[in-house]
Order: C-alpha cells, then structure tokens, then sequence
C-alpha cells in the first residue's frame, strides 16, 4: 500500500488544464504499451456503502478489502453453508492478521490500516460502546442516508464525513482543504442536477435533513463553510461527480487464481466448469450485488475524462482501494488518456443513447472521435436497441463478476 495518498512514484501520466469549458484532463509523460500499468493510485479519501456494508458484506473498514474468504464469500453469495471450493489454499485472505478497533469493533485487514484509519480520521468517528445506539448523531445520519439513497448505491454520506473527520484530526489542515478543492466543481445549476440524481425527486428537502444530521454530528468552526446550505450543497456534489466506484471480492481473487494454475487437461475442464455453474448459481441468488462496494476520491483518475473508445480502464486487482489504471492500447507521450464512464454494453449502443446516459448521470455531451464520427445518426433509440437492454450473455456475466 502507498504511504500516502496519491499515485505510486513512477507514474505515467500527470494532470494538465485543457480550457474552462472541459477543465483538467490526463496526459501522457512518456509512451506507453498495452497493458502496461499507467500508475497505481491511493485514494484520498475512501468508504464502504451504507446498505453493502449492512448486507454483511465484509471490507476492511479502510482500504476495502474484502474479509471473507472465497469460500465463506461464495456460501453467503449462494446462500449454501454446506459450499466447499477446490483449491482452498489459492484464496489469498489471512484472517490471522484481522484487527479490530478496541473502542468500537469496527474490522480492519490489518495492523497497518487500523493505524492508518486512526491518524487520518478515526479518531473522530469512532463511535465506541454506542455503535448500536440509534439516537447516536452518526447513526441517524447514517440511517437517514440509507431511507433516501437505496441500492444500487452510488455513494455514500460518509464519504463526506471521513473527509470532514480528516480535517478535524489534521494538524496541516490548509494541506487536505487544498487536497480536496482538486476534484472538479460544479456551477450551482449542476450542483442540484447531481443531488437530484442522488436523492430523487425530493432531494431538496431531503438535502436540508441531511446537512442539519451532518452538522449535529459533525460541525467544526474551520470547515464551517461547508456546512451552510450552499457549502453542503457544494461538497454533497463533489462527491456526487468525483466519487469513483470500489469493489473487492475475494472470490474473484480466487477465480483469478485458479485460472493461473498449470493443471492437467481434464483437470482444467472440470475446475472452469464448476467455477462457470458456481457463477450462474450465484447469479440466480443474489443477483448482481456480488462484491464489497464502496467509492473514494482518486485525484489524478478524477482527471481522466471519458471517451467512448477508451484508451485506458480502471480495475481493483488487489482486492483493495488500490486504483490500478492500465493500458487498453499503445499511448504515445503527449496523448490525452480517456477512461469510459460507459460499460461494455452501453460503449456499444448508439451514439444517441450514450449521449444520453452521459447527460443524465455525468452532465455533459460526448465529443470523442466515435461521437463526432456518429454525428449525423438520428437521434432515436432503435426499437432493436431497446429490446437488447439488460440482455447479458454467460461470459459477459463472468467478466463482470471478476473484474475487479
């Protein structure tokens, strides 16, 4: 794990000013190979999901990894106790290096990231013996987040609070305001388009339940800025357009694993087809909420703008916070390195639909190559496209399962 938060040293690429109109973008230092590691990049801030976490979906309480084993993980996915997976010993969790926080109970993967929570911001949020007292300022706020924003989740309040908890903790305080003033702003027009995408059609009032909670449980003369009704605002939408989905699931890691295993012919067959049906099983149970989810804030990722024929894609391989951006192509020194905000399906949908899935979640109108190439396609959703919606093939299925 990185000693601080940021990219690893030795990163590829670094963040430049491209106009006011599109702001910062990510730009090669030097040319790079398919599939090579453009960096690797500590969050800033991080948090499980409200309902994933209440769901027994077991992370670390600070970097995310996933808790379980593979086999425990795949038993509470399949909802089968009596699961036994081959290969046990290719699941890389060490339960023996578990640690708790004294106070509150709350788990960690290890002594390193119960330390590192405690200096960044635990210490303020620590709920100690009244984790289960419902009339506990962080509680309610936590339960009120959890009554407006249901799953699938996208974000999570207390994103917000580990920042304001960091700060409070922070001997340099002016170092992490200036660290999270980074991330991109928005006009207030756009501010209330994000709150609204993340609370519905009530969000107004439901925004002034959650700054009054927040400021109960929260408030510090130095931030106090960001609790007033445009502050709150304010930061509810930095998250909103900055925030970048985790996920981490030790049965994934497993797969992976036994994928890299040099086995006998007949051997390799039986092993991939139990992994295919244990897949479908799993899927029939629980549907698509396989992995510990969560977001952060990923300074240099939150600059890479989006193109529908990316050049780079973000993936978890460490079954932590741990942002890996790779290489999906060569990217020669000086080009601009775009991820898709889009997944796999929707990339290949038409330019009309893309554009307006854009719209409505992030705000803004596609530009790249394949949109301009696209320009003058009609502006309509096929009758074909819309029936195609939803439809995932098996190994589609098993992509998204694994990737993380």
């Amino acid at each position: 794990m990185a000693a601080a938060a940021g990219p690893h040293a030795g990163a590829a690429a670094e963040a430049r000013f491209i106009s006011s109109a599109k702001g910062k973008g990510l730009f090669a230092t030097k040319n790079i190979r398919k599939g090579e590691t453009v960096f690797v990049e500590r969050p800033v801030v991080s948090s499980q999901f409200l309902w994933n976490a209440l769901y027994n979906y077991r992370a670390c309480d600070h970097c995310l990894r996933a808790l379980e084993t593979a086999e425990e993980n795949a038993q509470r996915l399949l909802g089968k106790s009596s699961l036994v997976l081959p290969h046990p010993e290719q699941c890389s969790i060490r339960k023996d290096l578990h640690q708790q926080c004294p106070r509150c109970q709350v788990t960690y993967c290890s002594a390193e990231c119960r330390q590192a929570a405690l200096e960044q911001y635990h210490q303020v949020l620590c709920l100690g013996p009244s984790r289960d007292d419902p009339a506990h300022p962080l509680n309610k706020l936590q339960e009120a987040w959890r009554n407006m924003h249901y799953p699938p989740e996208t974000s999570s309040i207390m994103l917000m609070a580990r920042m304001v908890a960091t700060i409070k903790q922070a001997k340099d305080k002016e170092w992490w305001v200036k660290a999270f003033s980074q991330f991109c702003s928005k006009t207030a027009n756009e501010e209330e388009e994000i709150v609204h995408k993340l609370l519905g059609d009530k969000f107004k009032g439901q925004l002034e339940l959650l700054r009054l909670l927040f400021t109960e449980a929260l408030y510090d003369e130095y931030l106090s800025r960001w609790f007033t009704p445009e502050g709150f605002r304010s930061l509810f939408a930095l998250v909103g357009t900055n925030g970048q989905g985790i996920g981490t699931s030790s049965l994934s890691q497993w797969v992976h694993a036994c994928d890299a295993l040099d086995l006998p012919m007949l051997q390799r067959e039986e092993l991939d087809a139990f992994i295919d049906q244990l897949y479908k099983d799993i899927e029939k149970e629980s549907g698509e909420f396989l992995n510990c989810e969560g977001s952060g804030l990923y300074v240099l990722q939150s600059c890479c703008n989006h193109s529908c024929i990316p050049n780079a894609e973000t993936s978890f391989p460490e079954n932590n916070f741990l942002l890996h951006l790779t290489a999906l192509e060569d990217i020669e020194a000086g080009e601009e390195i775009c991820i898709s905000y889009l997944d796999c399906c929707q990339r290949e949908r038409s330019r009309h639909s893309r554009n307006k899935i854009l719209r409505e979640n992030y705000l803004f109108t596609c530009s790249c190559p394949k949109c301009l190439a696209q320009a003058d396609d009609a502006d309509v959703t096929s009758d074909e496209e819309e029936e195609g919606e939803g439809e995932t093939d098996d190994a589609e299925l098993e992509d998204e399962m694994t990737d993380v």
